[in-house]
């Protein structure tokens, strides 16, 4: 076994796990792989600390025990990774992988109860048990020869998002479900403008990534001091999540699993938490959202208006802003465009919002950025330091950000590039007119279009065609003409030659 560095250990890993696929999706298979590079990775770290142990106390077994259930997590007697792949044979590999893991669980109940979810003996996911022990050994082998243990927080972590990434990239459509492509969501994160000392949300939060981007955000400032919290309805989806935090050494992350729409779980003295920063990528224009019981809301959510029930967009919008700390909390969340224009119960929620005075800008991004959808999406930015009482009271315009062609081409995918996003971002921060690509709207010009947040609408996009010289134009004709003719005698000669008439 090697050590591997950041781009070494990114190959290796994504070639262990997608050499074992057989027959299952990538959208269920990423749980199992992904789950097997957990497991590797708290036996890995958990044998370096004992042989760390084991030299320090001078082969003291039952001091190095004992030092060793007081560690970050604890792995007990017959529950390693090791100890599984001496048994990678045996008929029944799929329960003794299950058995291992819950004993894991057992024995770190306050970081990672219910964090093994998937069912390693599963016939209905997996197949019979000559197909799914196959796969099982498949994935002990190719994940025995990676060794973990002097890997960093930072490598590991970020392999784990690039296994996400890829497994995204495979998965299509129902990548939506769990991951954001991350230069996208680094934007989403910068726009939000998270700083030391905030609550960060993601009410959506899938396997995590734009939250603890978001966090890396307050990293750069050079600070540590961040909470982070998240929801997630899918329950696979939020175990990736949790594992994801611990991989990047977030194990105070709060992260729940439930419907934020019908059963927010980020609560706290009887009401909803309140957040300084929230960011959120949430299901596009979701259908059956529970419009039906809006009404009731105990934590009056909808007070602007109920979203419609096959539109669940402004749903999540309303939601978040409910959670950010009045007067000053931001907020940032992917959208598509009809949330900008279309009108109806989401038109007076979007009038409510402007007269409220919380929008500050609309930023358009390029078509072909996701995998999930080729349209192009938008993000929509909420300072709530612009409401009465708020730092930012007396700022009453909108930015609008048009950065369609923003964008690097690609085949089957579009990419967001750094260039791109830095262009994006310096726009969002200066908050001056750039021809064709930025402007500042007036509370004016906004009721002038009668609320509509359409951004060519006041991003003027047009361009001028090339004045076409026609008497050149004529003049090439003309010179074109003899040479036209000469060649169509050529070609009847030819043809006379084949006896073609």
């Amino acid at each position: 076994m090697t050590q591997i560095t950041q781009d070494d250990l990114n190959k290796v890993l994504w070639s262990a796990a997608d050499s074992s696929r057989m027959s299952v999706g990538a959208d269920v298979y990423k749980d199992y792989a992904l789950t097997m590079l957990f497991f590797k990775y708290l036996s890995d770290k958990s044998k370096a600390e004992h042989e760390k142990l084991i030299e320090r106390f001078a082969g003291d077994e039952a001091r190095v025990d004992a030092k060793m259930k007081t560690s970050r997590f604890y792995l007990p007697p017959d529950s390693s990774f090791d100890d599984v792949y001496k048994r990678k044979e045996s008929d029944n590999i799929g329960e003794i992988i299950n058995v291992a893991l819950r004993a894991i669980e057992d024995h770190n109940k306050d970081k990672l109860a219910g964090v093994f979810s998937v069912d390693f003996n599963s016939e209905s996911v997996l197949g019979k048990p000559q197909q799914r022990n196959k796969m099982m050994r498949h994935l002990l082998d190719d994940f025995n020869k990676i060794d973990l243990r002097d890997v960093t927080e930072d490598i590991i972590g970020n392999s784990y998002m690039y296994m996400i990434e890829k497994f995204g990239a495979d998965a299509g459509k129902k990548a939506g479900e769990f991951f954001t492509v991350r230069s996208v969501a680094e934007l989403v994160a910068r726009l939000a403008r998270p700083k030391p000392g905030d609550r960060i949300a993601d009410p959506a939060v899938g396997s995590g990534g734009l939250l603890l981007l978001a966090g890396e955000q307050v990293q750069k400032q050079g600070s540590d001091n961040f909470a982070l919290y998240g929801q997630e309805a899918t329950g696979s989806t939020y175990q990736l999540a949790r594992m994801n935090m611990f991989l990047h050494g977030m194990d105070t992350a709060h992260i729940e699993w439930g419907d934020t729409l019908n059963n927010p779980l980020l609560v706290e003295n009887d009401g909803l938490m309140k957040f300084d920063v929230t960011v959120a990528n949430p299901p596009f224009s979701l259908k059956k959202w529970g419009a039906e019981s809006a009404d009731a809301d105990p934590y009056k959510r909808f007070w602007r208006g109920i979203p419609p029930k096959d539109k669940g967009d402004y749903a999540f919008i309303t939601h978040m802003i409910e959670t950010l700390k009045p007067q000053t909390g931001r907020m940032a969340v992917i959208v598509p465009h009809g949330v900008l224009f279309r009108g109806g119960a989401e038109g007076k929620i979007r009038q409510q919002l402007i007269e409220e005075n919380i929008i500050d800008a609309v930023i358009g991004l390029a078509p072909g950025l996701f995998q999930t959808t080729g349209i192009p999406v938008a993000v929509l930015v909420i300072d709530r330091s612009r409401e009465k009482g708020g730092a930012r009271e007396n700022d009453k315009d909108i930015l609008f950000i048009e950065a369609s062609k923003q964008f690097k081409p690609g085949k089957a995918q579009n990419t967001l590039t750094q260039e791109n996003a830095d262009k994006i971002f310096d726009a969002f921060v200066a908050r001056q007119d750039v021809d064709k690509f930025a402007h500042l709207a007036t509370p004016d010009e906004i009721k002038e279009n009668d609320y509509n947040l359409n951004i060519t609408r006041y991003v003027d996009t047009f361009e001028e065609e090339e004045e076409i010289d026609i008497a050149a134009t004529i003049k090439a004709i003309d010179e074109l003409n003899p040479q036209l003719e000469k060649l169509e005698e050529q070609m009847k000669h030819y043809l006379r030659e084949l006896g073609i008439k």
